[in-house]
């Protein structure tokens, strides 16, 4: 595995909140606009890439300019989304993480596409979450442990049909071997009490989602 974490930076809502989790040896890939937004804010991402029909001819030149490598595809003949174009490139470098920042944003459809891609991530074995100013999203299938921070509340969904066994440690609501079901809200706003918390699955993907308000 390499030891590096790498900062994918899609087109989705974006702000002086995630430019604060850059760490200094940290990759940086500009995912379409978000490639736009990186070098805006002055930054050379080691890649660019997308089809890039949502920045001028200029704006492109810009990232071309300022991005140590770009990758860029026609915007009508292509099957993947720039953003899972990205991830398929993360993924190659066999990271210790990758984060997904401007992956949530007014196109529901795109936030729920990329919510899915954390699939992709768990499949692979490499830890990936979904990070904006007020959620954080990962995905577990075996047992994710919290911890307590600025986020308020932490939230079950299951991404499969069926996800049981879960049981939690650490946290005000706790569940015991527990099932749930697509369209059930049993696991809506649970609080940590304890510093640590534990979620453990025995089957399914589970959407653990920390947020605030």
């Amino acid at each position: 595995m390499n030891p590096i974490r790498i900062l994918l930076f899609a087109g989705g809502s974006l702000g002086p909140w995630a430019l604060r989790q850059i760490r200094p040896d940290d990759w940086l890939v500009g995912v379409d606009r978000g490639a736009l937004y990186l070098v805006q804010q002055g930054y050379s991402p080691k890649l660019a890439i997308g089809d890039f029909d949502s920045v001028s001819l200029a704006e492109k030149e810009e990232i071309e300019r300022h991005s140590q490598l770009v990758s860029s595809c026609d915007p009508v003949m292509k099957d993947l989304t720039d953003t899972e174009m990205a991830l398929a490139w993360a993924l190659e470098q066999h990271p210790a993480e990758i984060v997904l920042l401007g992956a949530l944003g007014s196109r529901f459809d795109h936030t729920l596409a990329n919510v899915h891609l954390l699939r992709k991530a768990l499949k692979a074995g490499v830890p990936c979450k979904i990070v904006d100013e007020t959620n954080e999203i990962h995905l577990t299938s075996s047992t994710l442990k919290v911890s307590r921070d600025h986020f308020s509340h932490l939230s079950l969904l299951p991404l499969t049909a069926e996800v049981t066994g879960i049981t939690l440690d650490g946290f005000q609501y706790p569940l015991d071997n527990a099932t749930l079901t697509i369209g059930d809200t049993l696991g809506i706003s649970n609080v940590l009490t304890a510093e640590t918390g534990t979620i453990s699955v025995r089957s399914g993907q589970l959407l653990v989602i920390k947020s605030k308000d």
